[in-house]
């Protein structure tokens, strides 16, 4: 079945047309980007517990992924360089084998009750500092490797997108019991014989407990 849409923008010789659709962007919009990490930039980043990160691989394909973590889990290296500590994961590595065929990544650090939130642009590769991997030890876990970023574009982002969903809000927040359940969409997806919700829930549970580092 195709998907027949009006209105389509797929080009970039059509970006003039959503430019005079949105309008230019405001000088404090365009002059806000600086090209390192400073003062303020580190402060955001030391009181983040919470971050996503974007890649995409040498054919475009993208992805995001959270990382977290108490409080200044990230390294700021120098005025350009920061580092993400690789903890205990799903072991895919989709996230690293991207940035091996394509180092380009986003970095949105986020802090909880805070509208506003960190964008970090810039390269990225996989580091086995076996000192800093040291340094990020958890419960005497140090992790396996981790990412440096190359800041390039550091800016602040509103908080419009976090006022409109009411993501801190905890009044906004829908009942446990109308939640989706992870276990049912893993087990379903999975599609795997004898696996049922109630043992993923038991896998999951288990690995919450003993697995994060």
């Amino acid at each position: 079945m195709v998907l027949k849409l009006k209105g389509v923008i797929k080009t970039g010789e059509q970006f003039e047309e959503l430019r005079s659709l949105c309008g230019t962007p405001s000088v404090r919009a365009a002059n806000k980007v600086i090209s390192q990490l400073d003062r303020h930039c580190r402060e955001f980043i030391s009181k983040s517990p919470f971050l996503t990160l974007a890649t995409s691989d040498s054919k475009g394909k993208c992805d995001v992924s959270p990382r977290g973590d108490a409080p200044g889990f990230v390294t700021v290296l120098d005025d350009h360089h920061l580092f993400i500590p690789e903890r205990l994961g799903n072991k895919r590595l989709d996230s690293a084998g991207n940035i091996l065929g394509n180092p380009g990544v986003g970095v949105l650090f986020m802090i909880p009750g805070l509208g506003e939130t960190l964008r970090v642009n810039g390269q990225a590769f996989i580091c086995r500092d076996r000192e800093l991997l040291e340094q990020n030890a958890v419960n005497g876990r140090s992790p396996l490797f981790g990412i440096v970023v190359k800041a390039e574009e550091c800016y602040i982002h509103c908080a419009k997108a976090f006022i409109r969903s009411g993501l801190w809000n905890p009044e906004s927040w829908s009942s446990k019991e109308l939640l989706p359940s992870a276990p049912q969409m893993l087990a379903d997806h999975m599609n795997l014989p004898n696996m049922s919700a109630e043992q993923v829930a038991e896998g999951l549970n288990e690995g919450y407990r003993n697995r994060l580092y």
